[in-house]
């Protein structure tokens, strides 16, 4: 019987706690690293290349950029890419510039980005241009030629 009772305990799933590892979920990594030649290219390829989980690396050497696809959690790879290489490495701080509703403001625009890409932020500074108060709608269109109700002493 203690083989039997062993193996329904590991079966048991109304223990509280269980000793499975959580699944990571698949996802893809975005990395800004610097690469500067075909061997350096190399180095951060392999870098990756025995990491667990690991599917899919992608490298574009004009964007400084390396995707990796996987099984993988990104501050992982991060460091490790980092310690292997030996360069600074960060994750992607990117988004395209059309997702972006003010790409010029003041913390957005990065003259350092790939082309069609802005700074990814969310910046107090930024997020009063994205839309105004009603207030300040009132007072703005108060004195507005388009407004058919708006103070003709003007």
């Amino acid at each position: 019987m203690g083989v039997v009772d062993h193996v329904s305990n590991m079966l048991n799933c109304s223990s509280g706690h269980s000793k499975h590892k959580k699944h990571k979920k698949l996802q893809t990594v975005e990395i800004k690293i610097k690469i500067d030649c075909e061997g350096c290219e190399r180095k951060v390829r392999r870098s990756v290349e025995g990491m667990k989980g690991v599917t899919s690396i992608d490298i574009s050497p004009k964007q400084n950029k390396l995707k990796v696809t996987g099984y993988v959690d990104p501050e992982k790879v991060v460091a490790r890419v980092a310690h292997r290489t030996g360069k600074k490495a960060e994750l992607w701080p990117y988004i395209p510039y059309d997702e972006v509703d003010h790409p010029y403001a003041h913390g957005v625009y990065d003259n350092k980005a790939p082309a069609g890409y802005v700074r990814y932020g969310s910046d107090a500074q930024t997020s009063h241009l994205a839309r105004a108060s009603s207030i300040e709608v009132r007072y703005t269109t108060a004195f507005s030629d388009e407004n058919p109700t708006a103070c003709a002493i003007m």
